[in-house]
């Protein structure tokens, strides 16, 4: 993989990826105007670009959930204390993140002040959820009572709170926005169908609307979902190579159905537990969003989550000339708005924000608006548009790739522009992911240690599926290098050889690298 090295000229953005990639990802954040603090630790202000991202995200990942006859629905933010002991070891994977409500009332304390009234204790503390399985396992025990009435399948759009020791906007919050589906089925081979559609809808959606190629497969014994018996996902490469688990999908078997009491009676009239899957994902896809299409001059949006994909920047000069530049401006953007791009309706901004024209420029270049066109008095009586591809954005010689077409011509090629662009982050996305899997690593520690021309990705290696305390010892050894198992992927190949770790006879092959 080649060094995240630039044209050597000055960018919107103060810091580069190569100088700092950490500090260039939450300079993109707040120059591209997606999320500020909050004044909480760990809860940040979604601004309008940024929820717009995760609008689109919600209404194209709806669909596809519809699609496959899941059900929305609503299920509380507190949830009883109760409800998490009756699964001990799903309690013990989040009890360190949990955030409880123990009083329901505050008065004025005896140094001034507001204070928790100790009268006003609850009876039984609520945890703010971290997820919802034992607040739906509950409902679930009510509705389901026959076979008939399987397979229950559910999703809420929802916010969940996990108390982060470190955080980082978007990645790691202590409160996010996610979705999180839930199903009941009538045994494992339905059950573990759905983990698997529910799997393929993610790594779908990465690669087609957010142009983020990523690996599926399943994670390792040691990474499973609290509770669960087999957790699969999505993994998405970095532009520093490292990686970012974008979606999982949980067979939870019958464990869940058990604590809670969802069951049926089958066919034959005896009674069974259901088997039961969770699977989510969450506001974290717009981080992999920009480590994945970031650039030094801000963010890359994929045209089909971009909240405006063409803006239209007015160059006015506060003379009789602009309105003819405004008329101009409105009637191209009726123009683009009335074509259809990925099956939807070209979204347009027209900018007549009373901001300069460059400064208006720059704004959207950091936001990634996938098409920037600018108007000004010439393009009218010429009948051009001067016109700015976002994930082109320079000449070789370091000038903007600025395009004057002919307004018609362009109206004519917006759409399919669009999905060009589209398809030409996933290209380059794709092609860094490929180049930097590494198959023929024997010392992870020389190979992770990696140079300062070449940034490390990941190492696929064979492995024997240990467990126990060969497993943690395997876990531990990759703790000291700061690498973990990422996952087995689905489409590698078979294993021909013995295991990395144990020298055993290898089943499959497992991704290794550094994480977020």
């Amino acid at each position: 993989m080649e060094p995240l090295t630039a044209v050597p000229m000055k960018h919107a953005l103060n810091t580069t990826r190569q100088q700092n990639f950490a500090q260039w990802y939450q300079e993109v954040i707040s120059e591209a105007d997606l999320a500020e603090e909050s004044g909480v630790r760990g809860c940040m202000v979604i601004r309008p670009w940024g929820y717009g991202m995760w609008e689109r995200i919600q209404k194209l990942m709806d669909a596809e959930i519809k699609k496959a006859g899941v059900e929305n629905c609503y299920f509380p933010l507190f949830i009883p204390l109760s409800f998490f002991e009756k699964e001990a070891d799903h309690v013990d994977g989040f009890a360190k993140e949990m955030a409880v409500v123990t009083h329901h009332r505050l008065v004025k304390g005896p140094k001034g002040g507001l204070v928790p009234d100790p009268e006003s204790k609850l009876e039984e503390p609520l945890v703010v959820r971290p997820t919802s399985e034992t607040v739906i396992g509950a409902a679930m025990s009510r509705w389901v009572q026959s076979w008939r009435d399987l397979p229950l399948l559910v999703n809420q759009w929802a916010n969940v709170v996990r108390w982060e020791m470190r955080t980082r906007m978007f990645l790691r919050t202590s409160e996010f926005l996610w979705q999180e589906g839930h199903t009941a089925h009538v045994d494992r081979e339905d059950a573990m169908v759905e983990t698997m559609r529910a799997l393929e809808m993610y790594r779908a959606f990465a690669e087609g609307p957010l142009a983020m190629p990523v690996v599926a497969g399943e994670k390792p014994e040691n990474e499973r979902f609290p509770g669960a018996v087999a957790t699969y996902s999505i993994e998405a490469m970095m532009q520093d190579g490292k990686a970012l688990q974008a979606g999982t999908s949980h067979y939870l078997g019958t464990g869940f159905a058990e604590a809670a009491g969802i069951r049926y009676q089958d066919k034959e009239g005896g009674i069974q537990h259901a088997h039961t899957t969770s699977w989510g994902v969450s506001t974290r896809l717009i981080g992999g969003v920009i480590m994945t299409h970031g650039d030094d001059d801000g963010l890359r949006c994929p045209p089909q989550i971009a909240p405006h994909q063409i803006v239209i920047v007015p160059m006015l000069r506060d003379d009789e000339g602009d309105a003819a530049v405004i008329d101009y401006g409105r009637t191209l953007a009726k123009e683009l708005g009335a074509l259809s791009a990925f099956g939807e309706q070209v979204r347009v901004l027209f900018d007549t924000k009373a901001v300069k024209a460059q400064t208006k420029r720059w704004n959207w270049v950091k936001k990634g608006a996938p098409i920037i066109v600018e108007i000004g008095p010439r393009d009218v009586a010429d009948g051009k548009t001067a016109v700015i591809r976002r994930d082109r954005l320079y000449q070789e010689n370091g000038k903007l790739a600025t395009a004057f077409t002919p307004r018609s011509d362009f109206v004519a090629q917006a759409a399919g522009l669009l999905e060009e662009i589209q398809a030409a982050l996933h290209a380059e996305a794709k092609a860094r992911l490929d180049g930097a899997i590494a198959r023929d690593v024997t010392d992870l520690a020389k190979h992770f240690k990696g140079s300062e021309d070449k940034v490390v990705g990941w190492a696929e290696v064979q492995w024997a599926r240990p467990s126990g305390a060969v497993l943690d010892g395997i876990v531990a050894r990759l703790k000291e290098l700061k690498l973990t198992m990422r996952n087995t992927p689905l489409d590698a190949a078979p294993a021909d050889g013995v295991c990395f770790f144990t020298g055993e006879k290898a089943v499959e092959r497992i991704l290794i690298g550094r994480t977020y």
